[in-house]
């Protein structure tokens, strides 16, 4: 495993990190033991950041994180999110009482005395521009209750916005083979701020792990199944976006890249990788195997020149007007 200072936190975190949306539901049938089982192994393979939510399985994702954070002498950094618990998610619901409400019962779940890092959970747009919101953030971090905070957005726009507050320490943002606007947009101003940058839905939902086909079946609470074109929340967190045929059709392309011994997921993990804006891609991972393969990633050799300017064209060639536009 190698390690990246995640921004101003001056975190060293793992490269390859733990998402855990997926243990906490909308994925599928879960298993607590099996999540557990799947946290600690990626601690022992080096892991040493895990991404969770409050609103993950309302709780219970973090309360797993909790569990495995009271059963290993590691240092674990943990990273939250608040605000999607408000209904309706208007941007005068970042309140200070709110955001106070929310991240003491993430306390509560996780067990802690203090948040590692909190952020905002894709939060209306207006909130990027309302310094009460921030000034909030500011009072919780002297409060002793969070060390850091950062944003997670859904547009390059909203990043290069929140970059702007000057307590904002990271940015999580859907980076991958099938999301490259970032690259561009984002991560040289990330560079020049010191701002962490945290890459989420790396393997586009399942869809660049290669393990996909058209018949594919999907339990009916897997968003995968339930919000492709956004009926439950922004449909680019369902496979980055991209039309699911297609997406099929260009993995085909991307199965030529893979090395000997590698995966699919692996590969485009390490593609990640490859851009030193990131501190960590946080993929998600339901059993040991998936953490292991995960973690197994930041291993793999860099990509060559060649490599990369394929994965260039084929976004070109075949997602880029699917998405490149809306985020």
């Amino acid at each position: 495993m190698q390690y990246r200072t995640l921004g101003k936190t001056g975190f060293e975190v793992s490269t390859i990190g733990f998402g855990a949306w997926a243990i906490g539901g909308s994925w599928g049938s879960v298993d607590d033991r099996t999540s557990l089982a799947a946290l600690h192994r990626a601690i022992d393979l080096g892991v040493n950041f895990i991404d969770t939510a409050d609103v993950y399985g309302d709780g219970r994702s973090e309360r797993l994180v909790g569990q495995l954070l009271k059963a290993r002498r590691e240092h674990v950094i943990v990273a939250t999110k608040a605000g999607r618990r408000l209904d309706p998610h208007t941007a005068a619901g970042y309140s200070k009482a709110n955001l106070t409400r929310f991240v003491e019962r993430s306390l509560q779940n996780l067990d802690v005395e203090a948040l590692d890092l909190l952020q905002l959970h894709c939060p209306p747009h207006a909130v990027y521009d309302d310094p009460s919101v921030f000034a909030a953030l500011d009072d919780l971090k002297r409060e002793g209750k969070l060390r850091h905070y950062g944003v997670s957005v859904e547009t390059t726009e909203e990043a290069v916005a929140a970059m702007h507050q000057p307590g904002v320490a990271t940015i999580q943002i859907i980076f991958n083979m099938f999301r490259l606007k970032p690259a561009g947009e984002v991560f040289p101003l990330a560079k020049d701020h010191n701002v962490g940058i945290l890459a989420r839905v790396p393997l586009a939902s399942g869809l660049l792990s290669g393990k996909m086909t058209h018949d594919r079946h999907f339990d009916p609470d897997d968003h995968r199944l339930t919000n492709r074109h956004g009926e439950q929340f922004d449909r680019g967190e369902t496979f980055s976006g991209v039309d699911f045929a297609t997406g099929l059709r260009a993995v085909e392309d991307l199965r030529l890249l893979v090395p000997a011994g590698a995966t699919l997921a692996q590969l485009a993990l390490r593609w990640i990788l490859m851009f030193d804006a990131v501190t960590c891609a946080i993929p998600g991972a339901k059993t040991p195997v998936q953490a292991e393969e995960n973690a197994c990633a930041a291993d793999l050799p860099p990509l060559s020149d060649e490599a990369m300017r394929t994965v260039q064209a084929l976004y070109d060639r075949e997602i880029r007007a699917q998405v490149h536009h809306l985020w």
